[in-house]
Order: C-alpha cells, then sequence, then structure tokens
C-alpha cells in the first residue's frame, strides 16, 4: 500500500470517547456541542517538553536568491546551501551548476516573478510566529521520538513550481503557495484545495509529512480500513504535537463542515458499514472516500471529500483514548484491524 506524503495536499475533530461511562459519554457529547473546533482549554504542551534545549532557525533563502545579481553569487549560494540545491533546485538534472544559475537568473528577472516575490515579503516579511510554532513542534516530536533529528528549514519562492518538501535532512517551504486565498496570485489548484493554502496550515503540514517516518504499516493489507487508520494516525499525531491547533487546520475541513460531520457520523458510519466498506480492495472504490475531492459524492454532495480519513481519525482517537497506548506505541502499531477492534468505536449518537 503506498503512502506517498507529498504536498499538493495533504490532509476531526478530536472527540474522546469512554464506552465504559454513560455519564462521561455524554458529557463529552456536551462540550463537543460547546466547543467543537475551537482551542481547547489546557492544550498546552508540558513544561518537560518546552524546556527541551532546541531551537529553530529558517532560512530565508528566497532574500539571498533574488539579489544575486551573477552566476557566480548564485553558485556560491548553491555550495553554502548544498542540500537545498541538490533536492530542492535539483540541481542534479543540469549539466552544470552554471545552466542552473542561468536558468535562475533568468526567471528571477521575469516582472511577474518580482511581483509574486514582493508579494511574498509583504505577507511573510515576518516570518517569527511560523519559526516559533515550528519550534515548538520540533521539541513535542524530539520529545516523543527521541530519534528525531532537527531537519535545516528553508523558506524560498519558486513561482508555485513546488509548494513543501519535507525530508529527513531539510524542510522547503515554498512560501507563494502560502499566500492568503483572497490574494491575486494563486496556484493552479481546485479552490477546495488552494483555500488550505494560507499560514496556519503550514505547520500542521509539516508535522502531518513528519509523521509519515514514524507510521508504520501493513504493506500487505491494501483495504479501505487501512488506508482510513494509516491517515486517522497521521492526524492524531499532529494532534498530540499541536493540541491547540484547530481541527480545521489539520484536516482542511472548515468548521461548519466538521460540526456537520459530526452531526451526520452515524449516517456516514452506516454508510460503510451497509456497503461493505471496510475491507474494500478496488483502489477506485478506495479514492472515492479517501483520495483528494471537493465532497464525497457517494455519501452526498454536501458531504466533505476524504470522510475515509475523518472517519479513520475518529477511529484511532478512541483506541487510543480506550487503550491508553503512548504515541510512539501507536503510531508503531502496523495492524489496522487491531487498532480497529481495539477502539470500539461507536458513531456520536449511538448508545455506549
Amino acid at each position: 500500500m503506498s503512502k506517498p506524503f507529498l504536498f499538493l495536499t495533504f490532509d476531526k475533530n478530536s472527540f474522546m470517547r469512554n464506552s465504559g461511562s454513560q455519564y462521561l459519554y455524554l458529557l463529552l457529547i456536551l462540550l463537543l456541542g460547546l466547543a467543537c473546533d475551537k482551542k481547547e482549554e489546557n492544550c498546552e504542551l508540558s513544561q518537560e517538553i518546552l524546556d527541551q534545549d532546541l531551537t529553530v532557525e529558517v532560512t530565508r533563502l528566497e532574500k539571498e536568491f533574488f539579489t544575486a545579481k551573477s552566476i557566480g553569487e548564485l553558485n556560491h549560494l548553491f555550495e553554502e546551501h548544498p542540500e537545498f540545491a541538490k533536492e530542492y533546485l535539483q540541481m542534479d538534472l543540469y549539466p552544470n551548476s552554471d545552466n542552473l544559475a542561468e536558468d535562475l537568473l533568468t526567471i528571477h528577472q521575469d516582472s511577474s516573478m518580482r511581483i509574486l516575490y514582493d508579494s511574498v515579503q509583504q505577507v511573510y516579511g515576518d516570518f517569527l510566529e511560523v519559526e516559533k510554532e515550528l519550534e515548538t513542534a520540533f521539541k513535542a516530536i524530539k520529545y516523543y521520538f527521541p530519534q528525531f533529528q532537527v531537519p535545516k528549514v528553508y523558506t524560498f519562492v519558486s513561482g508555485f513550481n513546488s509548494d513543501l518538501i519535507v525530508t529527513d535532512e531539510l524542510i522547503v517551504i515554498g512560501l507563494d503557495y502560502f499566500l492568503p486565498p483572497t490574494h491575486t496570485f494563486q496556484p493552479e489548484l481546485p479552490r477546495y484545495m488552494a483555500e488550505r493554502y494560507d499560514k496556519p496550515f503550514i505547520v500542521p503540514m509539516i508535522v502531518m509529512a513528519i509523521s509519515a517516518r514514524f507510521n508504520e504499516t501493513n504493506p500487505t493489507d491494501n483495504t479501505l480500513l487501512a488506508e482510513m487508520i494509516y491517515y486517522g494516525k497521521t492526524y492524531h499525531f499532529t494532534k498530540a504535537i499541536l493540541p491547540c491547533t484547530s481541527d480545521q487546520y489539520i484536516i482542511g475541513y472548515t468548521p461548519e463542515a466538521i460540526s456537520e460531520s459530526f452531526d451526520n457520523e452515524e449516517l456516514i458510519w452506516s454508510h460503510f458499514v451497509e456497503n461493505e466498506l471496510l475491507y474494500e480492495t478496488n483502489p477506485f472504490e478506495i479514492r472515492k472516500y479517501i483520495g483528494e475531492a471537493p465532497f464525497t459524492d457517494a455519501i452526498s454532495t454536501k458531504a466533505p471529500g476524504r470522510l475515509g480519513r475523518w472517519l479513520g481519525w475518529n477511529i484511532v482517537d478512541d483506541y487510543q483514548f480506550n487503550q491508553d497506548v503512548p504515541l510512539d506505541v501507536l503510531m508503531a502499531e502496523p495492524d489496522a484491524e487491531k487498532i480497529f477492534r481495539g477502539s470500539g468505536y461507536r458513531p456520536r449518537g449511538t448508545g455506549s
């Protein structure tokens, strides 16, 4: 089962249930109704996490590259940032570094690119907020997964050529992709996807991408359930690392879509059960519930897309709550069936 973590783009509302306590179950429903998709109180990470000796410094490479005036200056930048030149600029595809430098000089002298660069500078002249959010996220990841090594972080303006690259060694954020949805310049994406390219989505996207290296799966399990649990673990991981981040910036649903999905959770789940979808292996059928789409047509044109991922998040949250497993143990569990059975999942609105 392929699990590419590529942007364009990755995409519950964290609702914990207790099937053993009718009182707590009803209380949680009430709390969800009062505070759906809002930052939880006391959502901050522990002081033990925050006190770790870890810093993140984002290198704003768009400034250096756009102000370079010659092939020699660009070659110097390639030498200073070899990982960036190799992974992001794909230097290996060019006969030599001079050819890449010539192309960049031509691109950066284009009037439209200069306007795009200036627009990015206006919106992201100050990147400190994102930098600090990313630093806090890395501290949380390092706490739960000590083997995590902090990558170098760069920003760039690519002319909508690349939105986000996340590897073990580096992260490159294409800031032109993350201009506000109301901005004149927009990537050539469907509107329902383009709206997820905005400043509050940057760090959640990065955390989701990083989660892939810890998200163990069974490569022989090609069922829809396996896909649902994979994405459910991804969203659960992201919420654990960014507990104060609104769920809309994790799954990419509007608050209204999140609320309506919970209102119709029983109906959604009934559709999956009645049509025996959990163990479906036909990739075309799986895509209807997992793949990018403006809505889940098989259920309703009013239902948001990727509902299989959203259900998977609910199931994984229930599994962690009922089994009380640490985050690293959860992510290392490759058995989707075990997680589903151990979750005791029931849609909100059904009896305990």
